[in-house]
């Protein structure tokens, strides 16, 4: 049976081509608000840190109606290393929009993300947006999409794709680019026209895969499902077909759908129904609600696997617990399994110490967005330098994953940034000059190569440079590549950083403190010009006397300091480095605190318990 009175879409696109403005276009034209009704800029970033950042990190549903046919919408991150989001909801639609910018064109994400809908079947819509921009180059545009499509091996059907021209910002779009566009009802009329009707058996044995959780402090865990066979009332016994093969039976307390920023109860959802349902109380992303009497469970999703992982472990520094909620390994270890209840590309892994724990995800930003929403929520905890996670073929040769690297930049910064990213072992794949000063590059580096390139590189274009990348494949290991060259500043005592001392040490490198901040030995106060650590007293005060010397009258200016953000921070550390994350401060510092066990590890000399116990009895 096809359901003629339902749409359901995703829309995806690479990081900042309009996705989330568009969504809220058509939220807008559909009617979804009160004529009076205050609605925020980018409706559909809803979290603290999405508004915060200007990106989308979780994936999100909303639905609207137009001309009596329900459009279940759903709105996707940019970003590579959120492509677990895109991935899982690939099960829950029939069609995409792929929106692509006028100006920029297809870019790395563009790709991967019509790579995955390509392989789950989905129906194309292509929309040109931002065509309002002074630099847009559409015909060109509308040749690389076609590029891309062949490259990916599109079929006769796929390749016959429609495609609107529209400024989502200005909520217009328009079949030709002869015509003006009055709102965004072409796009309306070609999801109607194009996108595949919901096809199903209303009276199959149930089967729902679950895409996606939410939580509701009054009625508990929520399970966000699209129905693909069968009928499911509120009240009514269902079962969860587990990941492991077991069958658990639940009751489905109630049963809610999406229209607009809201979800309005149902009695009774069929084939093709994207629903929220609780009363499940355990349940997992990639699970099938099905029928108690005869379960048939779905295949899994599948999803990509990680490519960098870091280190978790509780803060054990002098200042821990003094800012934290919560501060235990225990605390931390509940924290991170829960995440892998609706964080389908993170994976957790214990260690042999209870305090430590291995954290992979599939990039920097994708680990550091979860650190924090931790410190946000209060805990404390320790994370070391990202790695990449290396693998081996048939024949025991080391793999290393590779990233695709496209970069936009003016050409007189060209020459800088290709030797940085020789150094770093890239590969020139292309290079495109757009005539107007600009130059885009693209390259196949080592995930390795790009850890700490971002500040650099924005040093290197003066701000002007943008850089995206995306996961490419897993290639031979490519041999050594230069880390950081520089050194750190270490305080050898604990106390109160002062301004005198501070002065007289901004000569020997970058500080990353203020007078007046507080330091314990061991902790990293800046970043030294030489290739070596310094151990620097910041806490050292002037020494007074009654004898008037001829510059103590003399003003103390200090240069600004670096202020780490954390992704900053994260991109700072050497391998024998950890970054401090606490609710109110991010401090960088050495693994080992003692400077006199800083010294033996740096010798290779062996640490054990009894090591330790004589160093501070002082032997």
């Amino acid at each position: 049976m096809k359901r003629t009175d339902l749409r359901n879409v995703a829309i995806i696109a690479h990081v900042d081509h309009g996705k989330t403005t568009l969504v809220d276009g058509l939220l807008r034209q559909s009617g979804a608000f009160r004529a009076n009704e205050q609605v925020a800029e980018r409706v559909m970033d809803s979290n603290e840190l999405e508004r915060e950042r200007g990106i989308t990190i979780l994936s999100k549903n909303t639905g609207i109606i137009y001309k009596g046919v329900r459009i279940n919408i759903v709105d996707t991150p940019g970003h590579a290393d959120f492509s677990g989001e895109v991935e899982r909801i690939m099960t829950m639609v029939d069609g995409c929009l792929l929106v692509v910018d006028a100006a920029e064109g297809p870019m790395a994400q563009t790709k991967f993300v019509l790579r995955k809908a390509m392989e789950a079947g989905l129906k194309p819509v292509v929309v040109i947006n931002k065509i309002d921009r002074p630099d847009r180059r559409i015909a060109e545009v509308e040749d690389e999409i076609l590029d891309l499509f062949i490259e990916l091996g599109a079929d006769d059907d796929q390749l016959e794709y429609p495609v609107i021209y529209a400024s989502a910002r200005d909520g217009v779009a328009t079949y030709s680019l002869d015509e003006e566009g009055k709102d965004l009802r072409p796009i309306f009329d070609t999801i109607l026209e194009h996108i595949p009707c919901p096809e199903g058996d209303p009276d199959a044995p149930l089967q729902a895969m679950v895409t996606s959780l939410d939580y509701d402090e009054y009625v508990g865990r929520v399970a966000i499902a699209r129905i693909r066979q069968g009928t499911v009332k509120a009240g009514q016994q269902v079962a969860v077909a587990k990941l492991d093969g077991s069958v658990v039976r639940f009751r489905a307390a109630q049963l809610f759908g999406f229209q607009g920023l809201k979800r309005v109860p149902l009695e009774e959802a069929s084939v093709g129904d994207i629903i929220a349902m609780t009363g499940l109380e355990d349940v997992n992303i990639g699970e099938t609600i099905t029928d108690p009497e005869n379960p048939q469970p779905l295949p899994p999703i599948k999803v990509d696997e990680p490519t960098m992982q870091m280190t978790f472990r509780t803060n054990d520094s002098p200042f821990a617990g003094r800012e934290g909620k919560y501060v235990t390994s225990r605390h931390l270890r509940a924290r991170l399994f829960k995440e892998l209840e609706r964080n389908v590309a993170l994976r957790v892994e214990e260690t042999d110490s209870p305090d430590a724990f291995i954290v992979s995800g599939r990039g920097e930003l994708h680990l550091s967005i979860l650190i924090e929403t931790m410190r946000r929520e209060g805990y404390e905890l320790a994370v070391s330098k990202p790695k990449v996670i290396f693998r081996k073929d048939e024949n025991g040769n080391r793999l290393e994953p590779l990233e695709q690297l496209i970069i936009d930049l003016p050409e007189e910064y060209m020459g800088t940034v290709m030797e940085a990213l020789g150094t770093r072992k890239a590969e020139m794949t292309n290079m495109v000059n757009h005539g107007n000063g600009n130059v885009r590059l693209e390259f196949i580096i080592p995930a390795r190569g790009l850890i700490g390139f971002r500040s650099e590189f924005l040093t290197m274009t003066r701000g002007y440079g943008i850089m995206h990348h995306v996961f490419y494949d897993y290639g031979p290991y490519r041999g050594d590549i230069p880390t950081r060259t520089r050194g750190s500043l270490v305080a050898s005592e604990a106390g109160v950083a002062t301004q005198y001392a501070l002065y007289q040490l901004q000569d020997r490198g970058t500080l990353f403190i203020e007078p007046g901040t507080e330091v314990y030995v061991g902790m990293v106060v800046g970043e030294s010009n030489r290739g070596q650590d310094i151990d620097v007293n910041v806490c050292k005060t002037k020494h007074l006397t009654n004898i008037r010397a001829a510059g103590s009258d003399e003003k103390l200016l200090l240069d600004p300091p670096r202020l780490l953000t954390l992704e900053e921070a994260l991109e700072q550390i050497d391998d024998d480095e950890l970054v401090e994350v606490t609710p109110k401060s991010i401090r960088l510092r050495k693994q080992y605190l003692d400077p006199l066990i800083r010294a033996r590890v740096a010798k290779g000399k062996e640490i054990n318990a009894e090591v330790l116990q004589r160093l501070k009895q002082g032997r």
